[in-house]
């Protein structure tokens, strides 16, 4: 019996590329349609009920009509999309938490979810890495010096020249795929590597790591990076206080969400001087508002939320829900499931 199989996919995870990985994983007769959703060109955000979806309620309440399984990374199924489509058993998101999906009405339907952890974990660990060094070296703010004819020779002195990492300690908040990458990373650089994390199994820090609790990590780390989870105990976590509990001359680096951390109490460490540098990929508000102490508080280094953008992220987020389809269509438990 043919199974019909909708790719949703964007301009980042291709409908090609999840149409590609399904025929290749999945063993069961599938007749494919594929939909591009707009995302990344069009910003993903609210809608109907859930949040960072693409493209529309109704294009995707068409396109489902007689599919079985669907699989997305930004598509909105909302109560609405699940309501106009009986026929709809399977969701697997691309992506590691299904925050576009109405998971309550999916289970009240009978509808299973499930999504992709880790699919850019790599990424995101590399990218973290990258935006340490560069904001430890200046790297953004001397290219663009050199590129605008100015030649830099006075980030020579000791007063104003770089950091390196090797010898320095790194603190973690947060240990689960992304920060026990850059863990091991930052250690292979020589860098002293402590963690801070409730979930964190000790076995898996040995000879990489050392478990400390939050207070401890700040007042020891000369780097912290942002690897914890947003949950309403985390929001806000990094404050004016604990910013003030670091070293002077510490950087502080986020690649995880935004509300973690107070920005403007980082805008303001660093016109201090407490902090020497920060790199941030997360932000409060995307885009960044005009009015934004960000864009012009110096000893910053940002990027558009790119961390996890590679292309082995896409060709990831497409092989795990392929196979996660596989196993749904085999009668298989689901590895991912999500309600």
């Amino acid at each position: 019996m043919t199974v019909r199989v909708l790719a949703a996919g964007d301009r980042f995870v291709l409908p090609g590329l999840l149409a590609d990985a399904l025929r290749a994983r999945v063993d069961a007769e599938l007749e494919i349609a594929e939909l591009s959703l707009p995302w990344p060109d069009v910003p993903f955000g609210p809608v109907a009920e859930v949040v960072e979806a693409s493209g529309s309620e109704d294009e995707l309440i068409e396109a489902l009509q007689g599919v079985r399984v669907c699989v997305t990374q930004m598509a909105p199924i909302t109560a609405r999309v699940l309501e106009a489509c009986p026929d709809l058993e399977f969701v697997a998101v691309g992506r590691g938490g299904p925050v576009n999906v109405n998971l309550a009405a999916a289970a009240k339907r009978g509808v299973a979810v499930s999504s992709a952890p880790g699919r850019n974990a790599t990424a995101t660990a590399e990218h973290t890495i990258a935006l340490t060094l560069a904001a430890m070296r200046r790297i953004p703010q001397v290219h663009a010096d050199l590129a605008g004819g100015t030649w830099r020779g006075d980030y020579y002195r000791y007063d104003s020249v770089g950091l390196e990492l090797e010898g320095r300690t790194v603190g973690l908040i947060g240990y689960g795929a992304i920060g026990s990458r850059v863990a091991r990373v930052a250690a292979g650089f020589g860098a002293n590597v402590v963690v801070s994390d409730p979930y964190v199994d000790p076995e898996t820090l040995k000879g990489i790591a050392e478990a400390v609790e939050l207070p401890e990590l700040l007042e020891r780390s000369q780097v912290v990076s942002m690897h914890a989870r947003l949950t309403p105990e985390t929001t806000g976590m990094i404050g004016a206080a604990q910013i003030a509990a670091m070293p002077r001359g510490a950087v502080l680096v986020n690649c995880a969400r935004g509300a973690l951390v107070d920005y403007e109490a980082v805008c303001d460490a660093l016109d201090s001087g407490h902090l020497f540098a920060a790199a941030f990929d997360v932000f409060p508000t995307e885009p960044i508002p005009a009015a934004s102490r960000l864009l012009r508080t110096e000893g910053i280094v940002m990027t558009p939320h790119l961390a996890g953008a590679s292309r082995e992220t896409a060709h990831n987020a497409a092989a795990i829900t392929a196979a996660e389809v596989a196993r749904f269509l085999a009668g298989e438990p689901l590895l991912h499931r999500q309600n």
